[in-house]
Parts: C-alpha cells; sequence; structure tokens
C-alpha cells in the first residue's frame, strides 16, 4: 500500500501516467489536500510542505485542522454478523468492543503490511 505519513496525516500516492507524476491526496478528512512531484523525494518533501501548509492555512483562517479519526465508530452489519461477532466474543472473554478493536487492528495491519 502506497501510504504516507506525517504528523499523523496519511496520504495515498498513485502515478498519473498521462503527466507522468506521482499525485497525493490526504485521506481520513474532509478538507481536500493534494500535492504531486515527478520523483519519490519530491513527493515526500511535497506530501510533508502539503500537510504544513494545511495546519498553517487552518491556523491563519482560524478553523480548528481536521483530524483523522474520532474513535467513535458506528457498523450496520448483518444481524447475523453481529450475533457470530458477539458470540466469539465472549467466548474470547472480551466485551464485543474490545474484540472488534482486536479484529479491526489486526486487519488493517495486515493490509497495511
Amino acid at each position: 500500500m502506497n501510504l504516507l505519513n506525517h504528523k499523523g496525516y496519511k496520504a495515498t500516492v498513485a502515478f498519473d501516467a498521462d503527466d507522468e507524476i506521482f499525485v497525493g491526496h490526504l485521506i481520513g478528512i474532509n478538507d481536500i489536500v493534494g500535492f504531486h512531484a515527478d520523483n519519490v523525494a519530491d513527493l515526500k518533501a511535497a506530501f510533508v510542505e502539503a500537510v504544513e501548509d494545511y495546519l498553517e492555512t487552518c491556523e491563519r483562517v482560524g478553523k480548528a485542522p481536521e483530524r483523522s479519526f474520532s474513535g467513535n465508530l458506528m457498523l450496520r452489519i448483518e444481524p447475523t454478523v453481529h450475533a457470530a461477532a458477539a458470540t466469539a466474543a465472549e467466548a474470547t472473554g472480551k466485551s464485543l468492543n474490545q474484540w472488534s478493536e482486536d479484529v479491526l487492528r489486526e486487519a488493517a495491519e495486515r493490509t497495511l503490511a
């Protein structure tokens, strides 16, 4: 997975074959923040600059910068999946909340590794 990380902000990166540049966008926030470069070193620098510019702009206009995630998650899932997850959590001696956090963490680590 092509992710960059700076000050808790993450960005995805893709290669634009038409323009022959790397293009990145911050993820996990509603504000639109992008950057680009034609080589990896410049891309990393452009990412850091984009995050810093975003934070400075927010401060200048009196807006709190968005943070990636609050830690609260609401899911709508099939009742049978809900029941199976609750049963699995109970079988491991965990609350459904703790079991879900553990399972999501493991899945995210596998995906992002």
